[in-house]
């Protein structure tokens, strides 16, 4: 089968790379892909917009492409799936309907009530000044969310009120017109990908992703800059809890309001202190990095859970196989990020890293005359597996190591949870 994948980051390199470890997939087209998918055999870049639906539709029904999926959150929530189902193509991931899970936080607070799900309490302000007022009531510490995609750095986890205030005044006054002010939730993170037919929803492994810039989780959110998995925090009567609690009835509320969601149903979870799950928020895509920590440990093949997602056949799937120890993605960023920074440094190194026991997946790199440079903030994530966490997290930082460009940075404590040997 021939398979085209949506998307140019460390996420879709990841959906490729396990893709093309079956023989069943004949060829892979990445629309626009990076300098990682272009290396790869059998996988070729095509340089269209992630937007360009009727581009990727006239490609996809000229070159017989059996399944296109997709990667980012953005071309999904402008309708992308429901644009190539209307080409009689097979899409894995959600419609806009479904997409607005992640795309409208607000909708997605609304949809959680309905069904009953647990989640931080929180209201909905189009006025700064009402937001500001509400904080005043409510106190800090507090959260302070954009309504709409934000790349994953839309959140102000607000230690004071006065924080709370710029972060509102930060929002509206760059042209977010919808603002969500939530209760802080105390506890782990833990982010838990499963796949959704629309009637049948399969978690894959938990994993715990690391937000912050800063070393300690201090600084600035960014789009997430490293993550291991399994996360061991999800025990598996907690795993229990949520499918029961959580992402079943998420499904159920989708379909009570007529949305068949095929796809990505990711919750970011807050574990509290007392051991009870609570929503932060939902995706309708693969996580990233998670989904370069997640799937180097999978045994079933990609594609076919995909595909039995698609066909609405979930249900048939046996259990998804995992393989035995622990994996741990450290990303490689430019310096500056997430603010300012600059494109177009020479990376050297990779194919050491690669020799040394890690997955290098591109995410902010384009090739250049045989040469690979930095193209985004996040530039590299470098994924290892080891039999168990300290195993997984010294291969990545050793592979590092071999890895070279202008103002290159990365955080040194990642998986400091579940490290036993100390700081490396």
């Amino acid at each position: 089968m021939k398979v085209l994948v949506v998307g140019n980051g460390a996420r879709e390199h990841a959906l490729v790379w396990k893709l093309l470890q079956s023989q069943r997939i004949r060829q892979i087209v990445c629309v626009p892909g990076n300098g990682g998918t272009a290396s790869l055999e059998r996988c070729q870049n095509l340089p269209l917009s992630v937007d360009d639906f009727e581009g990727i539709a006239r490609f996809a029904q000229v070159n017989n492409i059996s399944l296109v999926v997709v990667g980012p959150e953005a071309p999904l929530a402008l309708g992308i799936a429901d644009y190539l189902q209307r080409q009689n193509l097979k899409v894995f991931g959600p419609t806009k309907a479904g997409a607005q899970i992640e795309a409208s936080k607000s909708w997605a607070k609304d949809l959680m009530r309905e069904a009953g799900i647990p989640t931080a309490n929180s209201e909905v302000f189009t006025e700064p000044e009402a937001a500001k007022a509400y904080v005043a009531a409510q106190g800090a510490p507090i959260v302070v969310k954009a309504d709409g995609l934000a790349a994953g750095k839309g959140v102000t986890v607000a230690a004071t009120v006065e924080e709370a205030y710029s972060a509102i005044a930060d929002l509206f006054s760059s042209r977010v017109k919808t603002v969500v002010i939530e209760e802080y939730l105390a506890g782990q993170e833990v982010s838990v990908l499963a796949l959704s037919d629309g009637l049948t929803v399969r978690q894959l492994l938990p994993a715990q992703d690391h937000k912050r810039i800063g070393e300690g989780d201090t600084g600035a959110n960014t789009g997430g800059m490293g993550a291991y998995c399994p996360a061991p925090i999800l025990t598996p009567a907690l795993s229990a809890r949520v499918q029961k609690e959580i992402l079943e009835p998420t499904v159920a509320a989708l379909k009570a309001r007529g949305i068949d969601y095929r796809g990505v149903l990711y919750a970011g979870l807050m574990i509290t202190p007392q051991g009870d799950p609570k929503v932060l928020e939902f995706n309708c895509r693969f996580g990233d990095p998670e989904t370069q920590a997640i799937l180097p440990l999978l045994e079933t093949p990609l594609e076919d859970l995909l595909v039995a997602c698609v066909g609405q056949k979930l249900a048939q799937q046996p259990p998804i196989a995992w393989k035995s120890g622990a994996s741990a993605c450290v990303v490689v960023a430019a310096g500056g990020y997430p603010e300012s920074f600059k494109k177009g440094h020479v990376i050297t190194g990779i194919e050491q890293a690669e020799t040394a026991g890690a997955h290098v997946f591109h995410a902010g790199t384009q090739k250049k005359q045989q040469q690979v440079v930095t193209e985004g903030g996040r530039v590299l994530g470098v994924t290892a597996i080891g039999e168990d966490f300290d195993a997984a997290i010294a291969q990545a930082y050793a592979a590092i190591n071999c890895i070279e460009f202008e103002g290159m940075y990365y955080r040194r404590d990642i998986g400091y949870r579940v490290r036993t040997a100390g700081k490396l």
